[in-house]
């Protein structure tokens, strides 16, 4: 059964100022997740379902559909706040969906095939997408699920701090644990956590997650039952969030693994507008490069690996 692209597009980019999901970064236009589909193509992936919001649909799917409709199978499923929440009484000043599970969870219709969920705005690189897709091929099933590991060095940023997800890997390089660290920056040649917990200083090569991760299908029905668990607990505080890891901690503790895959790749990501003219200048590298043709889905063919 051939794995399908999840992709994550429905947040509001709220720190970046603007649909950063729509903005051309590469030579002809290009959007960060025009990569992302590419290198799925190439690396075997058939099927891409993106995640957004209704009242941006028609915009987006004018911008996709003309570029990549004739490459690869498209779908769109729509997050809306209250999407399997069964009659739960959201709170009337909530106003954005669950985060980031219950968007995941929004897509249980479109996909009964392993899959992979990527954000939007996050360059991941070749070598990630090949790795993903071997393993949802090889590996993947309803005990056995995996995250693709970046170095936290090749993952901050220049204007700014970072969050990030500190990947604990066992000796068998399973997940055993997310820990989300909040104000990260490169300090005097040393990477510093500007938050409440310990330690302060990451080792260079620290596993993060980037919310790239590779689940069976069966994860829909185990998210959903987390889902009303956290309705219950969490829903009626306005600003909760239900994230992929919530459900990937309780996943590891009801027995479950979750691989832990290393890529060489560098990671990019536009998380302040100050980010735009290094991405661009990365993206035109590898272009320069030979790496990635201009204009994506102009080639007649995309040779997978």
């Amino acid at each position: 059964m051939q794995p399908t692209l999840l992709i994550l597009a429905a947040g509001m980019a709220s720190r970046y100022g603007s649909m950063k999901q729509m903005e051309g970064f590469g030579p002809v236009g290009e959007t960060i997740m025009d990569y992302s589909i590419y290198d799925a193509v190439r690396a075997g992936f058939k099927k891409v379902v993106f995640i957004i919001r209704k009242d941006f649909a028609d915009d987006f799917k004018n911008v996709f559909e003309p570029k990549w409709k004739d490459k690869v199978q498209l779908d769109y499923v729509y997050q809306e706040l209250r999407a399997y929440t069964d009659g739960f009484g959201v709170p009337e000043d909530r106003t954005k969906p669950w985060g980031t599970a219950h968007a995941v969870l929004c897509a249980a219709a479109a996909v009964k095939e392993p899959f992979a969920v990527i954000n939007a705005d996050d360059f991941y690189g070749r070598d990630a997408f090949e790795k993903a897709y071997r393993f949802l091929t090889e590996k993947s099933n309803k005990g056995s699920y995996s995250i693709i590991g970046y170095e936290l060095i090749k993952t901050l940023s220049d204007n700014g701090t970072v969050n990030r997800g500190i990947c604990q890997v066992d000796e068998n390089g399973n997940l055993s644990a997310i820990a989300e660290r909040l104000n990260i920056a490169m300090k005097d040649g040393k990477v510093i956590c500007d938050d409440d917990q310990q330690p302060k200083e990451l080792p260079l090569n620290t596993s993060v997650s980037m919310n790239f991760w590779c689940f069976d299908a069966s994860l829909f029905p185990y998210t959903e039952k987390l889902f009303r668990q956290f309705l219950a607990e969490q829903g009626i505080k306005p600003k909760s969030e239900f994230f992929i890891p919530i459900v990937a901690d309780q996943f590891i503790r009801d027995g479950g693994t979750i691989e832990v895959i290393p890529t060489s790749a560098q990671w990019f990501g536009v998380t302040y507008k100050e980010d735009a003219p290094e991405v661009r200048k990365a993206l035109k590298e590898l272009v320069d490069a030979g790496e990635y043709p201009v204009g994506l889905w102009k080639q007649k063919e995309i040779s997978t690996s």
